[in-house]
């Protein structure tokens, strides 16, 4: 049987980044299973490609949530990627860290070491901020390049200057000091190729003696003795594929993301006894956080009619496309460099709001019946918002003891009434920013919603009824005390009771932050590669604000 002293389960945003760090000591062997594929296929690294990747089981998941008590009896789509680079391969590319406020209030609930001032320094390791940023926050000389948007849009500039207009100031950089405001997006684009986990910290690793990567490779138990985990089981080249094992002398790493982590664990007897007795899963350890806690931004888009501007709906038909494509295989720039978000707004749902609680970003397309990925025929703009921080929480759970079957995704968009009424405050947000002076010569109409819907309850309504995920799951096995029920992982994410077994990705997160989640994922992962290796931590930042 082969043996590694590292396995790493999943090549996605962690586990690229862990297999990058942990091998960059020559005298260990590094073990990554990857379900999917290999990350070759064009529209991976297309930009614009996302449109297509967002449907492609290839390199997809696509997995479908329950129906909730707020989705108007929707099953909502929840893509997630399988291929090398995980779901930063297939996402929007976006890059976001969130407010300072987050990761206090993670260190808060007992988890040393987590504060803002803790993980800024991993954040700048990381990372090659090209462009505007203090580089007290900004780092100059990682592996993952970060840009800003590049395509000068007259929509765009005109939103913004609807945003200042009602007193929401530019921000050259969302992901400095503050947070709050209206900007171009800062993504993880270079030379009009998308820069993916994979790409930025994988491939530089595979080039390594001691690292063996293996796609096609799924996953379907953790073999312990004991309470130590020491192997894992997996089938090469999916449910019809030939079974194998292989061993860890040292750790096995769970970096499956928010919905696969904790479905495995159940799967391999860690989680709650009714759960895996009901599925006739020996209980080899007892842990009912496992899978619970689940949470996710939920946005309704408002759209507009646009009226003397051409829109990205009308750009990517016909000879334009051909022309756009032309632009891009010689420049690198236009239509299909661009990413599904162009303008990010951070701002407040009432005036005793003490940060940002709203996110919303811009785009002048519009899609198909609210689902990004099929633009509409008719020229249209679109404001999706959504609540920053929501209090509402699901669960993970296995279906069945079939390790090929998907597990059931309960979000529970919006079952807190704090939810609900943030929710609909970003709506109404979202309206007098399409309204605004300086898009009035753009502006034909309000399209959805519409301009009959006018109170609350009629939002709401609204909201339920066309509201998507933003494709940010994380929270499903928390980081926490030993005390806290809920807990799955400790402050050095090892699971609680057992030994030889981390999970490192956005399933430890014990609450949602302000932000897309891919930028913190890469981040939990360079501070815990540090802990599995027994380095000291980076010093912690000295910060004006903390002064």
């Amino acid at each position: 049987m082969e043996t590694f002293d590292y396995v790493i389960i999943g090549a996605g945003s962690a586990g690229s980044v862990l297999t990058n760090r942990l091998s960059e000591d020559a005298a260990v062997r590094v073990c990554v299973l990857e379900a999917g594929p290999s990350d070759w296929h064009p529209y991976i690294h297309l930009p614009a490609g996302f449109i297509k990747t967002f449907h492609m089981k290839s390199v997809n998941w696509a997995y479908q949530q329950e129906v909730g008590p707020y989705t108007g009896g929707r099953s909502i789509y929840a893509p997630r990627g399988k291929t090398l680079g995980g779901s930063s391969s297939i996402n929007g590319h976006i890059y976001n860290r969130g407010q300072r406020q987050d990761f206090d209030t993670w260190a808060q609930l007992g988890n040393r070491g987590w504060g803002y001032p803790d993980v800024l320094p991993y954040f700048r390791r990381m990372e090659r901020r090209i462009g505007e940023g203090d580089d007290t926050y900004r780092g100059r000389d990682g592996n993952l390049t970060v840009t800003t948007m590049d395509w000068q849009d007259p929509l765009c500039e005109a939103f913004m200057a609807g945003a200042v207009s009602l007193g929401i100031p530019r921000n050259p950089d969302y992901n400095g000091q503050i947070q709050e405001g209206v900007s171009y997006c800062q993504r993880t684009i270079l030379n009009g190729l998308r820069v993916s986990a994979a790409t930025a910290f994988l491939h530089p690793a595979r080039k390594r003696p001691n690292v063996d990567v293996r796609t096609h490779a799924h996953v379907t138990g953790i073999i312990f003795e004991g309470k130590r985990a020491v192997g894992v089981r997996y089938n090469r080249g999916g449910k019809h594929g030939d079974p194998l094992e292989i061993r860890a002398t040292k750790e096995v790493i769970l970096s499956g993301g928010a919905y696969n982590s904790p479905q495995l664990l159940q799967l391999s007897g860690v989680g709650s006894p009714d759960l895996l007795q009901s599925h006739g899963i020996e209980v080899r350890h007892a842990l009912p956080g496992v899978g619970e806690g689940l949470q996710d931004h939920y946005a309704p888009r408002s759209v507009a009619r646009v009226k003397n501007i051409r829109t990205i709906n009308e750009l990517r038909r016909g000879f334009s496309l051909w022309g756009e494509a032309i632009k891009w295989a010689t420049t690198r720039r236009g239509l299909l460099s661009l990413s599904p978000t162009m303008v990010y707004c951070f701002w407040h749902s009432g005036e005793t709001t003490e940060s940002s609680d709203l996110q919303l970003t811009f785009t002048p397309a519009s899609y198909k019946e609210g689902v990004q990925g099929q633009l509409e025929d008719e020229p249209g703009m679109t404001v999706a918002s959504w609540q920053q921080r929501p209090e509402s929480r699901g669960y993970v759970r296995i279906r069945s003891a079939d390790p090929f079957a998907p597990p059931i995704i309960q979000t529970n968009y919006l079952a807190e009434e704090i939810d609900r009424r943030v929710v609909v405050a970003g709506m109404k947000l979202a309206r007098r920013l399409l309204a605004s002076e300086p898009l009035k010569p753009y502006f034909a109409y309000e399209d959805f919603p519409g301009p009959k819907v006018t109170s609350d309850e009629e939002l709401l309504a609204a909201a339920t009824q066309r509201g998507t995920t933003t494709f940010h799951p994380g929270c499903t096995c928390r980081m926490g005390p030993a005390d806290a029920p809920w807990a799955v992982v400790d402050d050095q994410l090892r699971v609680h009771g057992m030994e030889g077994l981390r999970v490192i990705d956005a399933s430890i997160m014990p609450r949602m932050i302000s932000a897309n989640l891919n930028a913190s994922t890469l981040m939990i992962a360079d501070k815990a590669s540090d802990m599995i290796r027994g380095k000291q931590p980076e010093a912690a930042a000295k910060l004006p604000e903390y002064a």
